[in-house]
């Protein structure tokens, strides 16, 4: 039997070591922690949204970098059969809000169990505490791994150690190490689905502020560079929350200092029709200052705020705001505008922008196109997605396609 060696015991590596067995190969995962998918415990915040229930053509658009290279592997293996595999090892899964999937138990323990069941079906072995240093490559073929405990000489390795955010998971950007030194191009990793800081100078009574249905957007030279719709939040930082994640995937490989973020807190309302609902309220509440005018309109944290980008008074009376300044306070409605400053540290991004560019890899097998033998997977390649068990699925997809590669191979 040929020997495959999977580095790393995360998503990728679990479904890449069962695949690699299954197709028939003696395999050995060698992770430097002390369990296997430790980043996969806190992902979901515990409770592991490990894939989104669409389609592999609705899934694509997903994919924030390197769409064309996720086609054969989503395909082949799409959320559908991802769903269908973790159930048929017992795992019951449900359905939430945005058709994220999450383990029926709210426990992403259970994820991790289920895909070490797999592998011990098969056979697989594992060594924890055991720490990968060098890959060795001779005439353009894989020839030895060296660990902290020794060398190996397999038939074929696969690379699963991940990114370079969440640390503590291990995840060091060991694999983006080994492909520089064995002279393969890298994209640096960056961080992505992470929050935005911002100038919050006069705004920090918005902390811990939550939004609705709100569209954030980035704006370059007063152009918008991309928004989403959904969910924000104001932190002690900046803005965080499900919209302003997919936004930072979308401009980490910006000047992310010399964009403005744009908040449209009525995205359903063009500029006419909410003048007309501002033009209602200050007839409800003609007698009041229009400070206590908008609490139908605004959250209390946001109205005076958005009366000072309007450059309107809080003690200003309903009855004298002019044509004028009901125009400026409608218009910074749909237009709340914040400096960027950064995106937050790598180490915070819920996953890895960056990694082994993907112009080395083969995208049906996940195989370096200049050494044969080695495998590359999840986090550790130059593809990412938004936030809703997109990268997951990633990891699974592309660590299942090389596992059944090496182990055929």
């Amino acid at each position: 039997m040929k020997q495959v060696i999977v580095i790393g015991a995360g998503a990728s590596g679990l479904m890449a070591a069962y695949a690699a067995a299954s197709s028939g190969s003696e395999v050995l995962v060698l992770e430097k922690n002390e369990k296997a998918g430790k980043k996969i415990y806190i992902t979901g915040k515990g409770r592991c949204n490990l894939t989104n229930d669409i389609s592999a053509e609705d899934f694509l658009p997903n994919v924030v970098n390197n769409r064309k290279f996720m086609i054969g592997s989503i395909y082949r293996f799409p959320p559908e059969a991802l769903m269908r595999f973790l159930e048929e090892g017992g795992l019951r899964l449900k359905t939430e809000r945005g058709k994220r999937v999450f383990p029926l138990s709210d426990k992403a323990s259970d994820v991790t169990a289920c895909l070490l069941r797999y592998c011990e079906s098969v056979g697989v072995r594992f060594h924890f505490h055991e720490n990968v240093k060098k890959i060795e490559v001779l005439e353009s073929t894989l020839s030895g791994i060296i660990t902290d405990k020794g060398r190996y000489e397999p038939d074929r390795a696969i690379v699963c150690t991940g990114g370079a955010s969440y640390p503590a998971t291990g995840s060091t950007g060991d694999g983006l190490r080994f492909a520089a030194e064995l002279g393969l191009k890298t994209v640096p990793f960056r961080a992505a689905l992470c929050g935005v800081v911002c100038d919050m100078r006069g705004l920090e009574g918005l902390l811990g502020l939550s939004l609705k249905n709100v569209r954030v957007g980035a704006f370059s030279g007063g152009k918008c560079v991309s928004s989403f719709f959904g969910e924000m939040l104001f932190t002690h930082f900046g803005v965080s929350g499900p919209a302003v994640l997919s936004l930072s995937s979308e401009i980490n490989r910006l000047d992310v200092g010399k964009l403005a973020i744009c908040i449209d807190c009525k995205p359903s309302l063009g500029e006419a029709v909410l003048d007309k609902r501002v033009l209602r309220d200050f007839g409800k509440y003609a007698n009041k200052r229009i400070g206590n005018a908008l609490v139908d309109l605004l959250p209390k944290k946001l109205i005076l705020p958005v009366l000072a980008q309007a450059g309107i008074g809080q003690d200003l009376p309903v009855h004298s705001v002019t044509k004028e300044q009901r125009a400026s306070l409608v218009r910074v409605v749909k237009h709340f505008m914040l400096r960027a400053v950064s995106l937050r540290p790598l180490e915070e991004g819920i996953v890895s922008a960056g990694g082994v560019d993907v112009s080395e890899i083969d995208p049906k097998t996940m195989e370096c196109k200049k050494i044969a033998g080695l495998y590359f997977c999840g986090e550790t390649l130059d593809v990412d997605a938004y936030t809703g068990g997109f990268n997951l699925q990633i990891a699974f997809s592309t660590g299942r396609a090389a596992g059944i590669a090496a182990g055929k191979a």
